[in-house]
């Protein structure tokens, strides 16, 4: 059994807080690290690696001098260089004055280190963001496999049909007499949007070298395979595994089925009769408006009660080519960096609502839901939020690394650095920028539905 599932009262504030914690601490870990990691090779000398801000719990001094240290406060973290007087790299002019009286020790600063050095120790905590979500994405990709050519039936859920004549192993060969597409992994759309609208369809396997027909349910059944964090599926109860067989007593098969119950909804309450484990419940719920990103681009709204579909089997799986995991990790990483800066621009536009911007307790809601599903479902969000990290902290905001880098282009392009009067001045109209967006994002987690 998954240790997190079996957390007793799980959805209780407590454990939503903790795995919150847990998040967001290995998130600023590999971020900080990147800073410092970088920096120390840069030949950027660094008095302390803080998770956490405010009291201090823990601390240690190591053979380089560095101070490491937990913080009371695990909302954050920061690498303070020599040279820097605060975590967000304002200068301590003190210390700058005493170090440029030694050029060795000028070296080892942040701000009397060489442009090259600064930039790189700058941009290496959004980087290491990205390479930790590439390197999750790669290890579940690899693990989990690609499914066998040809199909293979691997797990069979349970479902509430007394026609499962499939069995594990089973090589599928035509359902209804459609033929199997070459499409290599798995079942498209197309293909499903061709087979009979029936609840029990005529799979055709080779079973053990021979040729037989085998009646199993639609291959797409109502079946749920994942609920969405702060979705109507959720909080009405529903679980993965769960099969809907009747939305407002008119009896569904198919997932397509209850997406157009869902769509046709127009936001009314929805009585859904629900199969799990060989019993029967009964759940209501209001579907909910969902911006969805297009493949196309832009966004639509649709109404949805967050879940999502699974197969009526598992196809059975084998080893992929290491190089494809890792480029499906890149891709993946790369998705969410570009459907993150479309979504904050239709944001901005006004084309889709500002409530798809979460703050930390929709965030902790998040966590707390995603552990409740599973380690993996846990860390798989752990690698989502990295790379939202990464690029939040890109943004050309004065105090975040991407502001940095601004300040550290200016210098490049003229030759020398901002005034330090300037870097005080954005410094403070970035904070101040930062402290507003999170009382907005805090606002959306209180007030929006």
């Amino acid at each position: 059994m998954d240790i997190l599932t079996s957390m007793p009262a799980f959805g209780g504030i407590v454990w939503t807080i903790f795995f919150f914690v847990i998040a967001l601490s290995v998130i600023v870990a590999i971020h900080e690290y990147g800073h410092y990691i970088v920096g120390r090779w840069s030949g950027i000398h660094a008095d302390v690696f803080s998770i956490g801000f405010g009291p201090v719990l823990y601390r240690r001094k190591d053979k380089r001098g560095t101070y490491w240290q937990i913080a009371a406060l695990p909302f954050g973290g920061f690498v303070k260089f020599a040279g820097d007087a605060d975590a967000s790299s304002g200068k301590d002019v003190d210390a700058m004055a005493a170090a440029a009286k030694d050029p060795v020790m000028l070296r080892q600063t942040m701000h009397g280190a060489p442009l090259w050095a600064r930039t790189v120790t700058v941009a290496a905590g959004p980087i290491f963001n990205f390479v930790f979500s590439v390197i999750i994405f790669t290890l579940f990709g690899y693990s989990n496999g690609t499914p066998r050519d040809p199909l293979t039936v691997g797990n069979l859920p349970a479902l509430p049909t007394e026609f499962q004549e499939l069995q594990e192993g089973d090589l599928i060969i035509s359902i209804n007499g459609i033929l199997l597409p070459k499409i290599g992994n798995t079942f498209d759309d197309n293909f499903i949007n061709k087979l009979p609208k029936k609840p029990v369809l005529d799979y055709t396997v080779n079973r053990n070298g021979t040729e037989v027909i085998a009646r199993g349910p639609y291959l797409r059944p109502a079946l749920i395979g994942a609920v969405s964090p702060k979705s109507a599926a959720l909080a009405a109860g529903l679980l993965p595994g769960d099969v809907v067989v009747a939305v407002n007593d008119e009896s569904v098969f198919s997932f397509t089925q209850l997406v157009s119950a869902v769509e046709g909804s127009d936001g009314r309450s929805l009585d859904l009769l629900v199969w799990r484990d060989g019993l029967l419940t009964e759940k209501t719920l209001t579907p909910r408006k969902v911006d969805e990103p297009q493949s196309e681009g832009g966004f639509t709204s649709q109404w949805r009660i967050g879940v999502a579909s699974a197969n009526a089997f598992e196809a059975a799986t084998e080893a992929p080519d290491l190089s494809m995991a890792i480029t499906d990790g890149v891709i993946q990483t790369w998705s969410i960096i570009s459907g993150s800066i479309s979504g904050l621009g239709h944001m901005i536009t006004g084309a889709i609502s500002t409530c798809n911007l979460s703050g930390p307790v929709g965030i902790a809601q998040v966590s707390g839901t995603m552990a409740s599903q599973g380690a993996q479902s846990f860390v798989w969000f752990i690698a989502v939020l990295s790379t939202a990290v990464g690029l939040m902290n890109l943004f050309p905001i004065p105090a975040l690394d991407g502001g940095h880098l601004v300040f550290y282009a200016y210098e490049g392009v003229t030759g020398r650095p901002p005034s330090d009067r300037a870097l005080r001045v954005l410094m403070g109209f970035g904070f101040v920028f930062i402290i507003s967006l999170m009382v907005f994002a805090l606002g959306n987690d209180l007030f929006c539905p």
